[in-house]
């Protein structure tokens, strides 16, 4: 089973910015059995949605010529409790970018209200991809066509 961690792609800037949106509710399958007391959302799925987001946006930007993995996340900060039954803004945005690396940042808020960040991420590139396969696979998983 695949995971996506965000729900849609709302806004994307060529190789500056992306927003998109996820809607964490207490049906989401990786939250099933996982608390018996009180369900919370885990801080690492907030990461990983930032994450997911920002790779796209580094494909997207260098024309689906390559892919990317996750090197180095660092200075993160997310809440401590969330409870399902919120939807939030992602934000993230390329700091500099090449053709072995990127760097760059993210937010994820509530409303006003910044629950994650991560000040600092570097991905990795890797150059040897099918650009057609990677077009067809943002197409469906943005929601952009």
């Amino acid at each position: 089973m695949r995971f996506l961690f965000y729900d849609a792609i709302t806004q994307i800037e060529k190789g500056v910015s992306i927003t998109g949106m996820k809607s964490f509710s207490l049906t989401e399958e990786f939250l099933n059995g996982h608390y018996s007391k009180m369900a919370v959302v885990p801080g690492a799925l907030l990461i990983e949605a930032m994450a997911q987001l920002l790779g796209w946006l580094i494909i997207y930007s260098h024309e689906f010529m390559l892919s990317t993995f996750l090197a180095l996340a660092e200075d993160v900060v997310v809440s401590p409790v969330l409870r399902p039954g919120f939807t939030a803004e992602i934000h993230a945005e390329i700091i500099s970018t090449s053709k072995r690396d990127s760097l760059g940042k993210a937010r994820m808020y509530i409303g006003d209200r910044e629950i994650a960040r991560v000040n600092r991420v570097i991905y990795g590139h890797l150059p040897k991809v099918n650009p057609d396969d990677l077009r067809k696979l943002f197409g469906y998983y943005s929601g952009l066509r």
